[in-house]
């Protein structure tokens, strides 16, 4: 990159910071980025708060790639010592709400279209998608985008990997979970009192072990993450509510993971959703080669994106450090985002 373009990356990013985009409240980001748009003569198109944009010659003879990260953010914890929503630029850092997660990868991928958009002998064809309500797995985010796209052979998931290729992804059910008792005073006895049958199903859930385990994402995980009853100090409640959230491996399919704990769970228990399951891609895929052939690092990824929402292969890399996302003074370095463009283009180049 040029230098100014690489400080229009930056200042573009700065604004995306200083713009709230909570899930579901994302308009005023939106903003920022159709002007973006338009400003490089890219033609773009959006639905509720979801913009994307074909390049221009696209060929529907192709196979299509999708480039895809999301604009909003979470709210800010409280153990910000800094403005969430002010970009200070410090030590090669950048501060701010969403810098790492995931305006880092947004605008890598928007400026590595911007520098594909006019390409004309290409093998494949690109689709830029920033979407929204990726933080919620959202109704409104890319899921209801899809079907408005042309066919998608393969995505690229823009989310903080340090630029290392995550191949799997673990998938999610939460469970809500609910043992039943006998309600009463407690000034009495009670042989049904549900509260105290707690430790044994929750002893039941963490003796959980099953038999395959990924050599990418381990064993599928089950946590007890919630747990809620009664209203009054001298009542014996009639139920406890629990929540479980178990992470899936790719070596199974959510529904036979759902059915597993309907028909073994020792209380009554149902699932949220059955839309996040988990993902893989063949090592033999294209993009795969192309990252070896670049020795970018592969891995399996224990953290949710909008790939589980997806029905095509796909992987997951960005600039930033998962584990910097939604925590306090959030931040991703300056060359981690420049860099992060350089790569992506790198990684293409091997295919297109």
């Amino acid at each position: 990159m040029t230098d100014n373009q690489s400080k229009d990356a930056i200042k573009l990013l700065k604004k995306i910071i200083k713009t709230p985009s909570f899930s579901k409240k994302e308009e005023n980001v939106v903003k920022i980025l159709e002007s973006w748009f338009k400003e490089n003569g890219i033609n773009y198109k959006r639905h509720l708060n979801n913009l994307w944009a074909e390049n221009k010659y696209f060929n529907k003879k192709k196979p299509t790639i999708l480039l895809n990260s999301h604009h909003d953010t979470v709210q800010p914890n409280k153990s910000y010592t800094i403005d969430p929503f002010y970009p200070i630029e410090k030590d090669g850092k950048i501060f701010g709400l969403g810098s790492n997660d995931a305006g880092g990868a947004l605008v890598s991928l928007l400026y590595l279209f911007k520098s594909i958009y006019l390409s004309q002998k290409m093998n494949y064809n690109f689709i830029i998608a920033c979407t929204a309500e990726e933080e919620i797995a959202g109704a409104n985010g890319i899921k209801s985008i899809l079907e408005k796209l042309p066919k998608i052979d393969f995505a690229i998931i823009g989310e903080p990997t340090l630029m290392k290729l995550s191949i799997a992804e673990r998938g999610l059910i939460v469970f809500d979970a609910k043992i039943k008792g006998k309600p009463g005073h407690a000034a009495h006895e009670n042989k049904d009192n549900a509260i105290e049958k707690l430790p044994e199903i929750i002893n039941w859930f963490n003796q959980l072990k099953f038999d395959r385990v990924s050599k990418l994402l381990g064993p599928v995980k089950t946590t007890v993450t919630q747990i809620n009853a009664g209203f009054q100090h001298n009542v014996i409640p009639s139920e406890v509510d629990i929540v479980v959230d178990v992470r899936i491996n790719e070596l199974y399919d959510i529904n036979e993971i759902n059915d597993f704990f309907v028909k073994q769970c020792p209380c009554q228990i149902k699932a949220r959703s059955l839309n996040l399951g988990p993902s893989f891609i063949s090592p033999n895929h294209k993009i795969i080669k192309s990252a070896n052939l670049l020795g970018i690092e592969s891995y399996g990824s224990p953290t949710l994106s909008d790939q589980a929402l997806l029905d095509f292969p796909s992987v997951k890399i960005g600039p930033g450090n998962s584990k910097r996302s939604h925590s306090a003074d959030e931040y991703i370095y300056v060359d981690e985002l420049l860099d992060g463009i350089e790569v992506y283009k790198n990684l293409l180049n091997k295919i297109i």
